[in-house]
Protein backbone atom coordinates (compact mmCIF):
# COMPACT_ATOMS: atom_id res chain seq x y z
CA UNK A 1 0.00 0.00 0.00
CA UNK A 2 3.19 2.46 0.99
CA UNK A 3 4.14 1.62 -3.13
CA UNK A 4 0.92 2.99 -4.07
CA UNK A 5 1.03 6.04 -2.09
CA UNK A 6 4.86 6.52 -3.16
CA UNK A 7 3.96 6.21 -6.54
CA UNK A 8 1.06 8.47 -6.41
CA UNK A 9 2.57 11.25 -4.79
CA UNK A 10 5.57 11.12 -7.51
CA UNK A 11 2.72 11.25 -10.00
CA UNK A 12 1.48 14.10 -8.39
CA UNK A 13 4.78 15.94 -8.22
CA UNK A 14 5.86 15.16 -11.97
CA UNK A 15 2.31 16.37 -12.50
CA UNK A 16 2.85 19.92 -10.63
CA UNK A 17 6.47 20.24 -12.03
CA UNK A 18 4.99 20.09 -15.99
CA UNK A 19 2.45 22.57 -14.95
CA UNK A 20 4.45 25.42 -13.86
CA UNK A 21 6.64 24.65 -16.66
CA UNK A 22 2.95 25.15 -19.17
CA UNK A 23 3.00 28.18 -16.85
CA UNK A 24 6.26 29.51 -17.35
CA UNK A 25 6.00 28.57 -21.19
CA UNK A 26 2.85 29.87 -21.73
CA UNK A 27 4.16 33.21 -20.13
CA UNK A 28 7.27 33.09 -22.14
CA UNK A 29 5.27 33.25 -25.24
CA UNK A 30 3.26 35.89 -24.10
CA UNK A 31 6.20 38.55 -23.25
CA UNK A 32 7.98 37.23 -26.55
CA UNK A 33 5.01 38.47 -28.91
CA UNK A 34 5.28 41.92 -26.96
CA UNK A 35 8.77 42.10 -26.90
CA UNK A 36 9.39 44.56 -30.10
CA UNK A 37 5.86 46.60 -28.86
CA UNK A 38 6.36 50.26 -28.33
CA UNK A 39 4.69 51.68 -25.29
CA UNK A 40 2.41 53.60 -28.27
CA UNK A 41 1.73 50.37 -30.12
CA UNK A 42 0.65 48.78 -26.88
CA UNK A 43 -2.13 51.04 -26.24
CA UNK A 44 -3.82 50.82 -30.10
CA UNK A 45 -7.07 49.53 -30.07
CA UNK A 46 -7.34 48.25 -34.02
CA UNK A 47 -10.91 48.75 -35.63
CA UNK A 48 -13.23 45.84 -34.26
CA UNK A 49 -11.19 45.24 -31.21
CA UNK A 50 -12.18 46.03 -27.52
CA UNK A 51 -8.94 46.06 -25.98
CA UNK A 52 -5.36 47.59 -26.58
CA UNK A 53 -1.98 44.80 -25.81
CA UNK A 54 -1.78 46.53 -22.52
CA UNK A 55 -4.92 45.70 -21.78
CA UNK A 56 -4.27 42.22 -22.73
CA UNK A 57 -1.45 41.94 -20.41
CA UNK A 58 -2.72 43.83 -17.27
CA UNK A 59 -6.16 41.28 -17.17
CA UNK A 60 -3.97 38.55 -17.51
CA UNK A 61 -1.75 39.60 -14.64
CA UNK A 62 -5.09 40.41 -12.32
CA UNK A 63 -6.73 36.98 -13.73
CA UNK A 64 -4.52 34.39 -12.50
CA UNK A 65 -3.93 36.42 -9.27
CA UNK A 66 -8.03 37.14 -8.76
CA UNK A 67 -8.48 33.03 -9.13
CA UNK A 68 -6.36 32.38 -7.16
CA UNK A 69 -7.84 34.89 -4.23
CA UNK A 70 -11.29 33.53 -4.84
CA UNK A 71 -10.42 29.87 -4.47
CA UNK A 72 -7.95 30.38 -0.94
CA UNK A 73 -9.98 33.99 0.14
CA UNK A 74 -6.06 34.90 0.72
CA UNK A 75 -5.50 38.61 -0.57
CA UNK A 76 -3.00 38.44 -3.44
CA UNK A 77 -0.67 41.37 -3.75
CA UNK A 78 -2.49 43.48 -6.47
CA UNK A 79 -3.31 47.20 -6.17
CA UNK A 80 -7.28 47.79 -6.10
CA UNK A 81 -6.90 49.76 -9.21
CA UNK A 82 -6.16 46.76 -11.21
CA UNK A 83 -9.20 45.72 -10.87
CA UNK A 84 -10.58 49.15 -13.05
CA UNK A 85 -8.01 48.92 -15.40
CA UNK A 86 -7.95 45.12 -16.51
CA UNK A 87 -10.63 43.65 -14.46
CA UNK A 88 -13.51 41.48 -16.29
CA UNK A 89 -15.47 44.25 -17.79
CA UNK A 90 -12.94 47.32 -17.80
CA UNK A 91 -11.15 48.23 -21.02
CA UNK A 92 -8.64 50.79 -22.08
CA UNK A 93 -11.33 53.88 -21.45
CA UNK A 94 -10.93 53.26 -17.80
CA UNK A 95 -6.89 53.54 -17.75
CA UNK A 96 -5.61 56.69 -16.33
CA UNK A 97 -2.01 58.50 -15.81
CA UNK A 98 -1.39 56.03 -12.83
CA UNK A 99 -2.05 52.84 -15.06
CA UNK A 100 1.01 50.85 -15.18
CA UNK A 101 3.33 51.08 -18.05
CA UNK A 102 3.91 48.64 -20.64
CA UNK A 103 7.21 47.95 -19.42
CA UNK A 104 5.76 47.84 -15.45
CA UNK A 105 3.38 44.72 -16.51
CA UNK A 106 5.53 43.09 -18.50
CA UNK A 107 7.79 42.79 -15.04
CA UNK A 108 5.35 42.01 -13.18
CA UNK A 109 4.52 38.99 -15.73
CA UNK A 110 7.95 38.08 -15.74
CA UNK A 111 7.81 37.87 -12.27
CA UNK A 112 4.08 36.29 -11.50
CA UNK A 113 4.66 32.45 -12.10
CA UNK A 114 7.65 32.24 -9.90
CA UNK A 115 5.69 34.05 -6.77
CA UNK A 116 2.81 31.99 -7.91
CA UNK A 117 5.18 28.67 -7.24
CA UNK A 118 6.83 30.07 -4.23
CA UNK A 119 3.71 30.54 -2.62
CA UNK A 120 1.79 27.73 -3.77
CA UNK A 121 3.58 25.34 -4.75
CA UNK A 122 3.71 22.75 -2.28
CA UNK A 123 -0.28 22.91 -1.85
CA UNK A 124 -1.09 22.35 -5.73
CA UNK A 125 -3.82 19.84 -4.14
CA UNK A 126 -4.86 21.44 -1.04
CA UNK A 127 -8.81 21.60 -1.01
CA UNK A 128 -10.88 24.65 -0.89
CA UNK A 129 -14.88 25.34 -1.08
CA UNK A 130 -15.38 24.98 -4.65
CA UNK A 131 -15.52 27.94 -7.19
CA UNK A 132 -18.73 28.93 -9.23
CA UNK A 133 -16.62 27.01 -11.84
CA UNK A 134 -16.42 23.85 -9.83
CA UNK A 135 -12.54 24.31 -9.65
CA UNK A 136 -11.22 23.16 -5.42
CA UNK A 137 -7.62 23.33 -5.81
CA UNK A 138 -5.02 25.14 -6.87
CA UNK A 139 -4.06 22.95 -9.95
CA UNK A 140 -7.48 23.34 -10.99
CA UNK A 141 -7.31 27.02 -11.00
CA UNK A 142 -3.92 26.83 -12.45
CA UNK A 143 -5.21 24.98 -15.61
CA UNK A 144 -7.80 27.30 -16.00
CA UNK A 145 -5.56 30.36 -15.90
CA UNK A 146 -3.16 28.97 -18.16
CA UNK A 147 -5.98 28.26 -21.01
CA UNK A 148 -7.01 31.92 -20.59
CA UNK A 149 -3.91 32.96 -21.11
CA UNK A 150 -3.30 31.88 -24.28
CA UNK A 151 -6.40 33.10 -25.88
CA UNK A 152 -4.99 36.06 -24.94
CA UNK A 153 -1.70 35.80 -26.35
CA UNK A 154 -4.07 34.57 -29.43
CA UNK A 155 -5.42 38.29 -28.99
CA UNK A 156 -2.13 39.97 -28.63
CA UNK A 157 -1.21 38.31 -31.90
CA UNK A 158 -4.46 39.19 -33.46
CA UNK A 159 -3.33 43.43 -32.48
CA UNK A 160 -0.15 42.37 -33.46
CA UNK A 161 -1.27 41.55 -37.02
CA UNK A 162 -3.41 45.09 -37.03
CA UNK A 163 -0.46 46.95 -36.04
CA UNK A 164 1.22 46.01 -39.29
CA UNK A 165 -1.10 46.80 -41.18
CA UNK A 166 -2.02 50.19 -39.60
CA UNK A 167 0.13 53.15 -38.89
CA UNK A 168 -1.08 53.72 -35.25
CA UNK A 169 0.46 57.37 -34.94
CA UNK A 170 -2.43 58.19 -37.36
CA UNK A 171 -5.37 56.37 -35.36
Amino acid sequence: MENTNEMREVGMETRHRILFRQMETYRTELLDAVLPVTEEEADFVPPGFNNNIRWNLGHVYLDQFLWLETLTKEKQNVPPEYHSWFGFGSSPADFTAETPSLETIKRLLTRQPGDIKERYGERMDETFPATEMGMHTIEQVLVRTIFHEGMHIQRVMDIRQQLSKTDCKQI
